[in-house]
C-alpha cells in the first residue's frame, strides 16, 4: 500500500493534469524528501527521522543510532537501498551525498559528580562545608554520558563515610522523562576535609623575616595542618622561630613578631615622664619584638634596667614624677613635655 502511494505521487508529477487536480492531489500525498542531516534522542534511526513525509513508513526501524553524543554519517546510495528493502521508493535525494546522524545525550561532567559527592558529604561525620572536602575516586569517572531523557538531578540515594579510613560509598539516581526507572550511580573512594593554609616556596632558616614572594596559598588537609594554620597575609614581615623546608605548611607556633632589638646591640633608650622626654644610649642585654620587655644596659651609669622595646633599635622606660611634683596639666595649652638628651645619666 505504501509503495502504491509514493508511485502514484510520482505519476501525477509525469502526467500532465491540470493545475487544479494537481493542488489537490498533492496537498493529499507529499512527495517524501531525505534529510541532509538529523538528529535522534534513543538508539534506533526510523525512516521517518531520515525522510520527510514518510507517512506510515515512519515507525520503520532502519539503523542503529550512533553513540551517545556522537555524530556519524550514511551514504545517501545506502540509504535508498535500505529504504527500498522496506518498501520505500520514489524518495527525492535532494541531490544529497551522504546524511549526517547525530545522537542526543546528556553529560554529566566528572567535576559535577566530584561536587555532588561532596555536597552529600557535607557536614556528615565531622566533615566540614562541601566547599571544603577533597574527593579522591577510586575509579576516576571520567565524563559520563546518559541518555537525554535523563533531565533530573543526581539526588543521592545511599551515603556512607567511614571517618577513620575516609572512605566514602555514595549512590545517585537521576530520574527520565520517559517514565522508565531512574538512572543509578555508584562511586566510592576517599574524602576528607581541607582548609586554607600559607605555604613556603623556599626553604628558610631560623630568624627569617618572610617575603610576599616566600608564602603561598593552597589547600592542605586539617589533619596534616591542625587547628592552628598562618593565615598568608598575617605572615608576610614575620620571623620564623625554627628552620623549614620549601612545601610545609606555616602555622602560628612558627612565627613570632620581628626582633626589633638584638642582643648587644646599641639601642636608644626613652625614658617618659609627666612633662619630660630624655633619651640616652644603651646597650641591649637580649633580644626582643616589639611589646617585649628586654634588659638594657644604660651606659652613663653602667646599671642594667627593664624596658620595652617600642621601635627598631628603640627601648622605652616609663619613670614615675617624683613625689612632690606636679604631672603637667595636659588642660593647660602651654604644658608640653620638655624632651632633653644625655644631660641626666642617672635618670632610671
Amino acid at each position: 500500500m505504501i509503495a502504491r502511494q509514493l508511485l502514484l505521487a510520482a505519476a501525477l508529477l509525469a502526467l500532465g493534469v491540470t493545475p487544479s487536480a494537481a493542488q489537490t492531489r498533492s496537498a493529499a500525498i507529499a512527495v517524501p524528501a531525505l534529510r541532509a542531516s538529523i538528529t535522534v534522542a534513543d538508539e534506533i534511526v526510523r525512516v521517518g527521522d531520515l525522510v520527510d513525509n514518510a507517512g506510515a513508513a515512519g515507525s520503520i526501524a532502519v539503523y542503529r543510532a550512533p553513540d551517545l553524543g556522537t555524530t556519524g554519517t550514511l551514504p545517501v546510495a545506502q540509504v535508498l537501498n535500505t529504504l527500498r528493502s522496506h518498501q520505500v521508493i520514489g524518495v527525492d535525494t535532494r541531490d544529497l551525498k551522504e546524511i549526517t546522524v547525530t545522537r542526543l545525550a546528556r553529560t554529566v561532567e566528572s567535576k559535577e559528580i566530584e561536587q555532588q559527592v561532596a555536597r552529600a558529604l557535607e557536614n556528615r561525620h565531622g566533615l566540614g562545608r562541601a566547599g571544603s572536602i577533597s574527593v579522591t575516586f577510586d575509579r576516576d569517572p571520567g565524563d559520563i554520558r546518559l541518555e537525554a531523557t535523563n533531565s533530573g538531578a543526581l539526588q543521592p540515594v545511599a551515603v556512607r563515610y567511614e571517618p577513620r579510613s575516609t572512605r566514602f560509598d555514595v549512590s545517585f539516581e537521576i530520574a527520565n522523562d520517559a517514565g522508565t526507572a531512574p538512572t543509578k550511580l555508584r562511586f566510592t573512594g576517599t574524602a576528607i576535609e581541607t582548609i586554607e593554609a600559607a605555604v613556603l616556596v623556599r626553604n628558610v632558616e631560623r630568624g627569617d623575616l618572610l617575603k610576599a614572594s616566600d608564602v603561598v596559598i593552597e589547600r592542605r588537609p586539617k589533619a596534616e595542618v591542625g587547628t592552628d594554620a598562618a593565615v598568608r597575609d598575617s605572615t608576610i614581615g614575620m620571623q620564623v622561630r625554627r628552620q623549614l623546608r620549601a612545601g610545609q605548611a606555616l602555622r602560628v607556633a612558627d612565627l613570632v613578631k620581628p626582633d626589633l632589638v638584638t642582643r648587644d646591640q646599641s639601642v636608644t633608650l626613652v625614658y617618659r615622664t609627666a612633662g619630660l622626654y630624655l633619651t640616652i644610649r644603651g646597650k641591649a642585654m637580649d633580644g626582643g619584638a616589639e611589646g617585649d620587655v628586654v634588659s638594657v644596659m644604660n651606659l652613663q651609669s653602667k646599671r642594667v634596667i627593664s624596658g620595652v622595646v617600642t621601635g627598631r633599635g628603640e627601648v622605652s622606660i616609663s619613670v614615675a614624677a617624683p613625689q612632690g611634683v606636679p604631672a603637667a596639666d595636659a588642660s593647660e595649652p602651654n604644658s608640653a613635655p620638655v624632651k632633653l638628651s644625655s644631660v641626666a645619666p642617672n635618670a632610671e
